[in-house]
C-alpha cells in the first residue's frame, strides 16, 4: 500500500532526542492502522445491519406502552452514538494512513513541528503535538 514507505519514513519529523523513523517502525504503525481499520469497518457494517433491523422492527409490537417506547428510543440513541464514535475513529485512522502516504505523518497539523515519535507510536491517529493538543483542550 505504501511503496515508498522506506524512503518516506526517514522524512517523518521527530522531536529532539528521538531517533529517526525506520521503515520497519513506519510499516508497523501502518499495519496497525490498517488492521484496526478493517476491524472497525466490520463493526460498522454489523452495527448498521443491527440498527436497520432495530428501526425496522421498532414500530411492531402492539401493547408497547410509553415506557417501552422510551426505552427503545434510549437504546437506539446509544447505538447511534456508539456507531458514530466508531465512524469517527475509522475516519481518524484513514486520515493517519493518508498522512503516511503523503509523507506528512509525524508533523503537527497546527504548528507543523514534530508530533513526537513516541506519541505517534502510542497513538498513531494523533495529528497534534502535545503542546498544541493541550492548547486545544484548554479552549
Amino acid at each position: 500500500m505504501f511503496p515508498n514507505l522506506g524512503k518516506d519514513a526517514g522524512r517523518f519529523l521527530v522531536r529532539d532526542g528521538e531517533s529517526k523513523w525506520t521503515a520497519a517502525e513506519a510499516r508497523e504503525v501502518a499495519e496497525q492502522l490498517l488492521t484496526e481499520s478493517a476491524r472497525l469497518e466490520e463493526e460498522i457494517a454489523a452495527a448498521d445491519l443491527e440498527l436497520s433491523d432495530f428501526l425496522r422492527n421498532s414500530g411492531e409490537g402492539a401493547g408497547d406502552d410509553q415506557a417501552d417506547y422510551g426505552s427503545s428510543a434510549l437504546e437506539r440513541e446509544q447505538e447511534l452514538t456508539l456507531l458514530n464514535n466508531t465512524r469517527d475513529v475509522l475516519a481518524q485512522n484513514k486520515h493517519a494512513l493518508n498522512r503516511i502516504g503523503l509523507g506528512t505523518f509525524g508533523t503537527c497539523e497546527n504548528c507543523e513541528k514534530a508530533v513526537g515519535k513516541a506519541r505517534q507510536q502510542a497513538f498513531p491517529r494523533a495529528t497534534l503535538c502535545v503542546e498544541c493538543k493541550q492548547r486545544q483542550e484548554r479552549r
